[in-house]
Parts: C-alpha cells; sequence; structure tokens
C-alpha cells in the first residue's frame, strides 16, 4: 500500500514499483515483510506499506454505482436473509415506484425469494430486517476488496 505524505492512503501497488521508489528515493517504509530483497551490493526489506516523501494532490476518488459494486460491497450476501446464494438480486430499499431513488444508500444485495417476497414495499411492511443500513463506500473499501487479500498491517 502506498500512503501520502500525510499517511493518507493512496492505492495498492505492486512490491516492485514500492522497491524501485524506494531505489529512488522517493518513498520510505512504514512497515515490511520479514523477507529481504537481495541484489549484489544490497539487501532492501521486502515493503509492505510505503510513504511518499513529497505530497501529491490527488483528486477524490469515488466508487461507480453498479451492479456489481453493490454485491462486493454486501459481500454477495442476502441483507435480508444472510444467505450466499448464486442467484442475487439487487433490491430497492424504498421502492422505484415509491420514489425510491438509484443511489447507494437505497440499493442493496437480496436473494431472489426475499426480493419477491418483499415485492413493491419496505422492509418493515413486508416484515423483513436489514442486516446493516446500506451506505456508500469509500475508494479503500473498494481496494481491499480489488485486491482480494490484506495485509493485517494496513490496518
Amino acid at each position: 500500500m502506498i500512503l501520502n505524505q500525510n499517511y493518507e492512503p493512496m492505492s495498492v501497488i505492486a512490491a516492485k514499483k514500492a522497491v524501485v521508489l524506494l531505489y529512488l528515493g522517493k518513498v520510505e517504509i512504514i512497515e515490511h515483510h520479514s523477507e529481504y530483497i537481495h541484489s549484489v551490493s544490497r539487501a532492501m526489506p521486502y515493503p509492505s506499506i510505503v510513504r511518499l516523501m513529497s505530497f501529491i494532490s490527488v483528486p477524490r476518488k469515488r466508487v461507480v454505482l453498479s451492479r456489481k459494486n453493490v454485491l462486493k460491497r454486501d459481500s454477495h450476501r442476502c441483507q435480508y436473509c444472510g444467505s450466499i446464494q448464486r442467484l442475487l438480486t439487487v433490491d430497492h430499499v424504498m421502492p422505484k415506484n415509491r420514489g425510491g431513488e438509484e443511489s447507494w444508500e437505497n440499493l442493496v444485495c437480496a436473494c431472489v425469494q426475499c426480493n419477491n417476497r418483499k415485492g413493491n414495499r419496505t422492509p418493515e411492511e413486508a416484515g423483513l430486517h436489514m442486516a446493516r443500513r446500506p451506505q456508500k463506500p469509500n475508494h479503500l473499501f473498494y481496494i481491499q476488496h480489488f485486491v482480494g487479500m490484506v495485509d493485517e498491517r494496513w490496518k
């Protein structure tokens, strides 16, 4: 993971790129693994977290609202019954015909059975309880799910 000079997480980069940046003096190692990378004349710790030596202004990243990203945010789990199935849909918490929007706060992952049971009603009207209220994810959440594995040192 690469951090800006103010320790704000920016992105995940390949270890090779981190080593090159370290060699060029553009980053410093904040956390490293116990292994070392060896050359003929040097041994360098294998980086886990690096921090830029100078501040870079980066525009705020946003996660695009899509079916795939809603499923990722909800960990491919029905938000009503908690089941993990292949046949998952995206449900509007407040139905569209009642003024429900296409927004992060109104879309949840639901199995076909729960979505059919809910129909054009709110979860309360249908007697369903959500595992958690939907909210807009930040770009770091998306990076973690895109990478697939998270180093414990990143926390």
